[in-house]
């Protein structure tokens, strides 16, 4: 599995404007529901919003994997979104987030998503992709980065 197969133009923004963690969540769900990938989204928020009660997806370095599993689709889907300015989101390092990738997938399919958080975890480890993940200006440039 590839990010560069999963992700599109339309499943990947470089402007989100929430400024808090369900803003966000909404925004990056907006973008799937807008991609069709998702359906139901209330059924997608309660799933992300569940896994973050249980414990946040925001990582280090301004990055927040926001995910969760619902029944309601039925393989994973996946998108990535650049905010304007840093949000809090509970992160590990309790610094706020500007990199967000979501990801959903269906309960009984655990390899995929496990897979997808790998690879998203090394895809942001440097330091330069994410700093021209965060300068990018348009949908195609970010997904450029992204496929690199």
């Amino acid at each position: 599995m590839s990010l560069s197969t999963i992700l599109t133009e339309q499943t990947v923004a470089t402007a989100l404007r929430s400024r808090d963690k369900i803003g966000i969540i909404n925004e990056l769900l907006d973008l799937l529901v807008a991609a069709g990938a998702v359906t139901d989204k209330p059924a997608a928020l309660q799933a992300v919003l569940e896994r973050e009660r249980k414990m946040s997806t925001g990582m280090k370095y301004g990055i927040a994997i926001p995910h969760g599993k619902t029944a309601s689709i039925a393989s994973l889907v996946a998108c990535v979104g650049v905010s304007e300015e840093p949000v809090p989101f509970d992160s590990l390092d309790d610094e706020p987030a500007r990199i967000f990738i979501m990801t959903l997938s269906p309960p009984e399919k655990t390899g995929p998503h496990l897979q997808f958080l790998a690879e998203v975890s090394q895809l942001f480890k440097s330091d330069a992709k994410r700093s021209a993940a965060i300068a990018a200006s348009t949908p195609a440039e970010l997904l450029s980065i992204i496929a690199c």
